[in-house]
């Protein structure tokens, strides 16, 4: 883990407490989700449900997961054998990585990639393969020729992030057509990290990737409670799979945590068959939200970039005189009062989005409204 240190998240969140800047940098509501599902939490703590879980999960958060699976996307899944309970994605993402890749094996990913994807490859000891996502007519996309490129002997997985944090693409059926064909002629397996499956926006599809011709069967989703209902610190993911890669994971994940709490995986189930127009309202929302941070981020001088999905707008920051990234999201809060995210902190040769930072609109409008209005301070 050399050369990886404190998350940029960390960083840029204890500088906005520091500087008491708007944090617009950590993907964090400032809101929570549906009162009755965190009412069921109460009650389930007072109930006493305060000890160990099942290592797997609760029996009914794995069914209440088989049943959205299949309901919403007609994936069949086993909830006692290919459903597993994570503590949030990002464990999910890090015990399928540590469980089906190892020393020398080669990761392809999406670049820019969420940051936990490089640490977690490096503990497997494996290498990571980034394929770059380019701005071609207002949205991130990669060259199919390059994702055939990066496929070589010891290439045993490929992440695929949609929608994608931090580029906010949805990748299209045509896209995902793609991958699976590599997947299939190249015998890889698939991990999907799709913790914003509901948040899209404009229209866009999100498609899993387990629903292509050939693809259950190779494929291990991740998602959570987290973006889906606004309880991000609830850290309650799963995964779905097959059953002998649920094997493996289990495998990892037992000497990781063992369990997550018992109260959140009980609200959970409730939400997931509860509070989905809840999760819609808030779809709607975050739209209206991305447009509005969008309006003040071009009235300041940057270029915004569209998102399809997620809580966060990419921004280039030439127009407005700056080229690198890092040092722009160290001076916001001093410049503007605000925190952004530099993106070159999500590629592997950092030039490639020195000139990009991310900033998130999953926050009240107000709080937007008074960022973009400080941001206005940069036009030149």
């Amino acid at each position: 883990m050399q050369g990886f240190g404190t998350t940029i998240f960390a960083e840029m969140s204890a500088l906005a407490t520091a500087t008491g800047a708007i944090n617009l940098g950590q993907g964090f509501p400032d809101s929570d989700g549906p009162p009755a599902m965190l009412e069921t939490a109460v009650e389930a703590i007072r109930g006493g449900l305060n000890q160990y879980p099942p290592g797997p999960g609760l029996p009914e958060l794995r069914e209440a997961v088989a049943e959205q699976r299949r309901g919403r996307y007609g994936l069949s899944y086993d909830p006692a054998t290919e459903v597993y309970v994570t503590v949030g994605a990002t464990e999910g993402i890090a015990a399928s990585v540590l469980a089906l890749a190892g020393p020398g094996d080669e990761v392809i990913a999406f670049e820019p990639t969420y940051d936990s994807y490089a640490a977690t490859v490096a503990l497997a000891g494996a290498v990571l393969r980034p394929v770059l996502l380019r701005p071609v007519e207002g949205r991130f996309t990669f060259d199919p020729d390059e994702l055939r490129a990066a496929v070589g002997p010891r290439t045993r997985l490929i992440l695929v992030n949609s929608p994608h944090n931090p580029a906010g693409t949805v990748f299209t059926r045509a896209e995902l057509e793609t991958i699976a064909a590599v997947c299939r002629e190249h015998d890889l397996i698939a991990v999907t990290d799709e913790v914003y499956e509901y948040l899209t926006f404009d229209g866009a599809e999100h498609v899993p990737l387990a629903t292509l011709e050939g693809m259950r069967e190779r494929t291990v989703t991740v998602s959570s409670v987290g973006k889906t209902f606004s309880v991000t610190g609830w850290k309650t993911g799963w995964i779905t799979a097959p059953a002998r890669y649920v094997r493996a994971v289990q495998t990892v994940k037992q000497f990781l945590t063992y369990a997550t709490g018992g109260p959140w995986q009980h609200a959970t189930a409730y939400a997931l068959r509860n509070e989905l127009p809840w999760v819609e309202d808030l779809r709607k929302s975050l739209e209206g939200k991305r447009d509005r941070l969008i309006t003040g981020l071009e009235a300041a001088g940057f270029t915004a970039y569209r998102p399809q999905g997620t809580y966060f707008v990419q921004a280039d920051i030439r127009p407005l005189g700056f080229t690198d990234g890092m040092a722009l999201a160290r001076e916001l809060p001093a410049k503007a009062g605000v925190v952004a995210i530099p993106t070159q902190v999500f590629y592997q040769r950092p030039e490639a989005g020195a000139h990009f930072v991310r900033f998130a609109f999953c926050k009240q409008d107000e709080v937007i409204d008074e960022a973009v209005r400080r941001l206005a301070a940069l036009r030149p």
